[in-house]
């Protein structure tokens, strides 16, 4: 990858950051667009913009967001993984690169998805436990 301000930044990193910085920019712009329902001012409530009536529904349909995003981007990080495989032809030096690229992809699949199906456990177990 090129560098940018002075230091060398892999793709992977490059992708992260921006996948991150994409997710801040939509989370801050949902807040920013809570308007008020009537607009006068005086005994005027807010609308609830999204379809959530309790903090635990947001998270686990903001994790659902993030894996139906992330599963695509998974998936391509797993074939340019592969190309590296490929295109290293038996150099050592490129394997290496490949398996570390190969290693962080599934660690960061894991923790998205483990991310995912602890809320969604833990968000059943509280839905049980409140009827």
């Amino acid at each position: 990858m090129k560098h940018i301000i002075g230091r060398h930044v892999s793709a992977s990193t490059f992708c992260a950051t921006l996948a991150y910085s994409a997710a801040l920019f939509l989370a801050n712009v949902s807040i920013a667009l809570a308007a008020v329902a009537d607009g006068s001012g005086s005994g005027s409530t807010l609308q609830n913009p999204l379809q959530f009536n309790d903090i635990a529904g947001f998270i686990a349909g903001a994790l659902k967001v993030l894996v139906m995003v992330a599963l695509p981007i998974i998936s391509l990080f797993i074939v340019y993984s592969g190309f590296l495989f490929v295109s290293a032809q038996g150099n050592t030096e490129k394997l290496a690169t490949a398996r570390s690229n190969f290693f962080w992809v599934v660690i960061g699949a894991i923790l998205i998805l483990g991310a995912w199906v602890i809320a969604t456990l833990i968000g059943g177990t509280v839905t049980q436990l409140t009827k």
